[in-house]
């Protein structure tokens, strides 16, 4: 049974990623037929990152109330809406409106599932997890983009999508006996109330990993976003080339997790953190300096390959660091974190290199990098793990 129920979260995180990428790939088409200008697409971005915002900080009460596979349930089955949303939409304002219990559902997902894996497996699952999502979110764009391509509209390829999400809310509904343990659910068994925001800012090392959180997850976005633009017009290299090259980046964060979860035998969550943060600092290093075409390739791999086993191990660490007690609510505020991160950073980045230049796309990486180490060290002193 217990095996039944991994299998069954990992599917669930494979849902969350599956519209993730969605939006980027579809908007190039959905931009030119509903006739508004290209950036528009962040403005349904930043809806969809405030609805995550917002259900990331009110999970802890909700598993408090309703227990973490109630929650997973619901929220699977409100993006599974919003993308039926999607596929009938006519307007950017009707994407809008559904772009909110889009953000809703998959800060819900995110935060719930997070800690009850935290709680009741070893880290190497939630590394796996995690890889399960770059799954996900792989998937999305291909299916797209295969409907596209067929000469479907980005309309089906949404519905293709819904259809499967509606799917995994089925089986996510009947699976619900599952999540029990001792006859209640995990996230019925705790006792007290919902911590405050206020509550959670006074916990020892609770400032220090939401700011590792944020310098991670803006790191991560800002190299998904800039990279291949940085290769173009500081490396000289051609935009057919560069993409390709941007896209290893995340291959290397999912393939990267893969490997992380054999990892996770030998060394603890603090060591898998610091192995990745070195790792990105060589990676960095690559880029930084003139070695051509050969170095910058390796040097997005190894950031990638670096990225892959922070984001799981940070979050796996957060009952060891919390106590079970607190590490719904603690993971809450850290998904909040991870959003804000990858909402604000990217385009300030943005706004630096159209003021200096996107040469300082490394020395950006690099101060995020050294802000992320030093924030991830006050959590370990502060929590004395």
């Amino acid at each position: 049974m217990v095996s039944l129920l991994l299998a069954i979260i990992y599917l669930a995180f494979i849902s969350l990623g599956l519209p993730d990428s969605l939006l980027g790939s579809a908007w190039p088409v959905i931009h030119g037929e509903l006739g508004v200008p290209l950036s528009w697409s962040g403005v349904i971005f930043m809806i969809i990152s405030v609805g995550t915002v917002i259900s990331s900080l009110n999970s802890d009460r909700l598993t408090r109330r309703f227990g973490a596979g109630r929650v997973t349930a619901a929220s699977v089955a409100m993006t599974c809406a919003a993308l039926f949303g999607f596929s009938l939409s006519g307007s950017f304002w009707l994407l809008c409106l559904w772009a909110v219990p889009y953000g809703l559902g998959a800060g819900g997902v995110d935060a719930a599932l997070n800690n009850y894996v935290a709680l009741h497996y070893a880290s190497r699952h939630m590394s796996w997890l995690h890889c399960m999502w770059g799954v996900g979110a792989t998937v999305g764009p291909y299916v797209m983009g295969s409907v596209l391509t067929a000469g479907g509209s980005w309309h089906s390829g949404y519905r293709v999508i819904g259809a499967i999400q509606l799917a995994l809310t089925a089986i996510l509904l009947l699976s619900l006996p599952l999540w029990k343990q001792n006859g209640t659910e995990a996230g019925e068994q705790r006792s007290g109330k919902a911590l405050s925001l206020v509550d959670i800012f006074a916990i020892p090392g609770a400032k220090a990993v939401m700011l590792c959180f944020f310098c991670y997850c803006a790191a991560e976005q800002t190299v998904g976003l800039w990279a291949s633009s940085y290769l173009v017009n500081v490396r000289g290299i051609d935009p057919v080339t560069a993409a390709g090259y941007g896209s290893l980046f995340f291959i290397g964060i999912t393939a990267g997790r893969a490997v992380s979860g054999f990892i996770t035998y030998r060394l603890n969550d603090t060591q898998m953190v610091r192995l990745g943060q070195g790792i990105i600092a060589v990676g960095l290093a690559l880029l930084f300096l003139p070695l051509g075409e050969r170095a910058a390739f390796a040097g997005l791999i190894l950031v990638g390959l670096g990225c892959a086993p922070i984001y799981p191990s940070v979050i796996h660490s957060t009952p060891a660091h919390f106590g079970a007690e607190r590490s719904q609510a603690l993971i809450g505020v850290q998904m909040a974190s991870a959003y804000v991160g990858t909402s604000l950073m990217p385009p300030l980045f943005g706004a630096l290199s159209s003021r200096a230049s996107l040469r300082i796309f490394p020395a950006y990486l690099l101060v995020l990098l050294i802000v992320m180490a030093a924030s991830h060290l006050a959590l370990c002193r502060k929590t004395d793990t």
